[in-house]
This record gives C-alpha cells, structure tokens and sequence, in this order.
C-alpha cells in the first residue's frame, strides 16, 4: 500500500516544479499527513484529507489554491485560507509544527489529486481545484 512511511506517495507541486514525498502517519498525536520536502518535514493534521474534501464538495466549482507561508497572509477565498481559518474543522490551523504550518494549499492538494478525490490544475502559477 502506499502513502505509508515505507511506501511514501512520490508527488510534485500543482506548477510541477518541486517534488516531494508523503505518507500518512497514524502513529502519531495527533495522526498527520507528514510532507517531505527535502530535509524539512512539515505535518498537518490527518483529518485535512476529508475535510478538505468535504469543503470542496460543498464549495461546487473550482476554488484557488493561494498557497503562503506561515509568515505571509493568505489570500481570502482560498484553500490555503480555509487550512488556518478558525470555521474549519479543526479551528484554525491544519498544520502541526509551528514555523511550518503554512503552504497547506501547496502539498495537500496534490495528495486529494493522487487519491481520485479532486481535480487540480498545473499551471506555472495561480493553479486551482475541485472536488473529483
């Protein structure tokens, strides 16, 4: 099976520009969806696979991915908004270590895309989803 820690999924960002490797870990607390990208391992809550998909079935149309980091604002009505805002499921932040909790609508999406739940666009820059 992969997306496990032996069998990580081998993934590139929606512009098709970096790779990067992840895997679900339910060993964890709280279980995450660890991202790896070269030696920096960001985690976001597990959960975000379903939620996410969640929101963008309600959503019904294309959403932009606005991906930032931590530092930086997010863009209003994007997914890398709805990761940090306070009505998401979890309340706030989908990302677990501080410092590294941002760039949710960079390498989340491609995980949605790998497992048949949405469609995203790969485009050099501005990329968006939907629901699959």
């Amino acid at each position: 099976m992969s997306g496990t820690k032996t069998s990580p999924w081998k993934l590139k960002t929606p512009s098709l520009q970096a790779e990067f490797e992840a895997y679900r870990d339910e060993s964890l607390n709280p279980a995450a969806l660890v991202v790896k990208v070269g030696k920096t391992e960001l985690r976001y809550h597990l959960r975000c696979i379903e939620d996410l998909h969640a929101m963008l079935q309600s959503h019904g149309d294309w959403m932009p991915l606005g991906s930032a980091d931590e530092q930086k604002p997010a863009a209003e009505g994007t997914v890398e908004a709805w990761g940090r805002a306070e009505s998401n499921p979890v309340g706030g932040w989908y990302g677990l270590k501080k410092g590294l909790r941002g760039r949710f609508g960079m390498y989340v999406p491609p995980v949605l895309e790998q497992l048949g739940l949405a469609k995203v666009e790969h485009n050099p820059k501005n990329n968006r989803m939907r629901a699959v």
